[in-house]
């Protein structure tokens, strides 16, 4: 298939200091697509919904939800506005840098994959907590075994899909329940996911970062219950 356009993704909460410089990063980046970059505002409260006017042009467009109902319900309102054939999730906290969508893109642009995830833990990793990191590796380890996969990065942030692969795939978990959800429901339909090396400069609590061990917690539900389940 020819990829023509690609819809990039951006949930977005209470991440005013980094909005903007996302934006301007997601817009500059060269990967030879046509691109239109889908900003979903998930109820921020501390002026991110005010500065996201400003950066609408033809390329970016703001979202916005009414209050906080979790990064995956922000993903989802993004995949119903995506016009694209192909689809990316970038944070707007810049832990992620848009440098890497080349690395990310060529699998798909290739022809040797549909489903692209980036792994921190084969590229350059900056600032990433010791817990995190650990429960990471515990949550991959649980994936592999449940899956039958060999998966070195279940939850990050950085996925790439051919729209199609996501057709049919109801997304029902809340808060950051999409990482491990749309990884099971893709793995269990036979989907298979190339990895690629990225930078990751995580973020401390102090610093906006959002996930806890609440959310660890309720991955390990997801990837169980998704393994169980009759369902897509």
């Amino acid at each position: 298939m020819r990829y023509r356009k690609l819809s990039v993704i951006v949930p977005a909460y209470n991440e005013r200091p980094t909005i903007a410089e996302a934006v301007q990063r997601a817009r500059s980046v060269d990967i030879g697509l046509e691109r239109e970059i889908i900003v979903v505002d998930d109820g921020s409260s501390d002026g991110t919904r005010e500065i996201l006017p400003t950066l609408q042009d033809s390329k970016v467009r703001a979202v916005f939800h009414a209050h906080n109902r979790g990064k995956t319900a922000a993903i989802r309102t993004g995949l119903a506005h995506a016009t694209g054939d192909l689809i990316l999730i970038q944070d707007a906290d810049l832990e992620y840098d848009p440098e890497d969508w080349p690395k990310l893109l060529a699998p798909i642009l290739s022809g040797r994959a549909s489903v692209v995830y980036g792994s921190r833990f084969s590229g350059e990793r900056r600032n990433m907590l010791f817990w995190s990191a650990a429960g990471n590796r515990f949550l991959c380890m649980l994936t592999n075994l449940l899956y039958g996969c060999r998966l070195t990065d279940v939850e990050t942030c950085y996925k790439v899909f051919d729209r199609r692969v996501l057709e049919g795939i109801t997304l029902e978990s809340e808060r950051f329940g999409f990482e491990p959800e749309v990884t099971a429901k893709l793995l269990r339909r036979g989907e298979r996911i190339v990895e690629v090396p990225i930078s990751y400069d995580g973020r401390t609590r102090q610093e906006g970062k959002k996930i806890s061990w609440h959310d660890g917690v309720e991955t390990v539900r997801i990837l169980v219950s998704c393994r169980i389940s009759r369902k897509t």
